[in-house]
C-alpha cells in the first residue's frame, strides 16, 4: 500500500513538471557536489560568473560553510548578488568585473534571462533551445584575471576551489588563472558538447587542458538540455587534484 501511494504521489508531481529525489549523491547534483567538496576539504570557493548569487545560495542550502568570493560583471546582476549575500559574513562579493585573460575593459552581451550573458556572440543552437536567452543589450565592464585578484583571498585557505560559469568564455578565464591553478584543489566548469557561443572551446579541449594541469574529471551532470528533443548541450564538469 505504501509503495502504491508513493507511486501515485510521484505521478502527480511528474504531471506538474516536478520530480522529487532524496538529497543523496546518487540522485542529487547538489548533494554530489557537496559530498565531493567535503571529501577534498574545500574551504574557499572562487565563484566566477556568479550572476545574482544562485550558486552561492545553493552551496549554503547544501550545507557548505566555508568562504565564498563571487565575481560578476553585469551591473544589475552584481547589485542583486550583493543584496543576496549581505547577511552572510563568509560570502564576499568582489567589485564588479569580468575575469578573462588580460587587464582592461570588455563588452558583455546581456541576455534577456541574464544567466546566458556572455562576452562571446551567441549561436543559433543556444537561442533556438532557449528563446528567452537572446541578447537584449550590451554593457562595458572592467576586465581583470583570476591571477590578478585571487591572491588577496587565498591567504589562509588550505583547499581552494575555482568555479567558472562564463558562457563559452571559460578558456580565457583559465588563460588568466595560470599562476593560481597550481594552488587550486578543485575546479567546476561548464563543458559544451556543441558550439553554443562563437569561438568557444568544446568539452574535449577543456577536459584535456585541466587534465594537463593535474586534475581528474570527478563527475559530470547535464547543465543545459534542449527541451524540444532532450539533447544535452552543456555539462557541468567537476575536477579535483588527487
Amino acid at each position: 500500500m505504501l509503495g502504491s501511494q508513493k507511486d501515485r504521489i510521484k505521478r502527480a508531481l511528474n504531471a506538474l513538471g516536478v520530480e522529487a529525489h532524496r538529497f543523496h549523491p546518487a540522485s542529487s547534483p547538489l548533494a554530489r557536489l557537496i559530498a565531493a567538496m567535503n571529501a577534498f576539504e574545500i574551504d574557499l570557493v572562487l565563484d566566477v560568473g556568479a550572476n545574482t548569487g544562485q550558486y552561492g545560495t545553493d552551496l549554503r542550502a547544501g550545507g557548505y560553510k566555508g568562504r565564498i568570493v563571487s565575481f560578476e560583471p553585469i551591473t544589475q546582476a552584481h547589485a542583486q548578488l550583493a543584496q543576496r549575500s549581505r547577511h552572510d559574513q563568509k560570502w564576499t562579493v568582489h567589485s564588479r568585473c569580468a575575469l578573462g585573460a588580460y587587464e582592461g575593459e570588455i563588452e558583455i552581451n546581456i541576455s534577456a534571462n541574464s544567466v546566458s550573458s556572455s562576452v562571446l556572440p551567441m549561436l543559433e543552437p543556444h537561442s533556438n533551445a532557449a528563446p528567452g536567452s537572446a541578447y537584449v543589450g550590451q554593457e562595458t565592464a572592467p576586465m581583470t584575471t583570476v591571477d590578478g585578484v585571487a591572491g588577496q583571498y587565498l591567504a589562509g585557505s588550505r583547499a581552494p576551489f575555482l568555479k567558472i560559469d562564463t558562457q563559452g568564455y571559460e578558456w580565457q578565464v583559465l588563460d588568466g588563472a595560470a599562476a593560481t591553478l597550481g594552488s587550486v584543489r578543485g575546479v567546476q566548469m561548464e563543458l559544451s558538447l556543441l558550439p553554443l557561443y562563437e569561438g568557444q572551446h568544446l568539452w574535449q579541449d577543456c577536459i584535456r587542458r585541466l587534465e594537463g594541469e593535474g586534475f581528474v574529471l570527478w563527475s559530470v551532470q547535464p547543465a543545459f538540455v534542449d527541451p524540444a528533443n532532450g539533447r544535452t548541450m552543456q555539462l557541468d564538469g567537476l575536477f579535483f587534484r588527487q
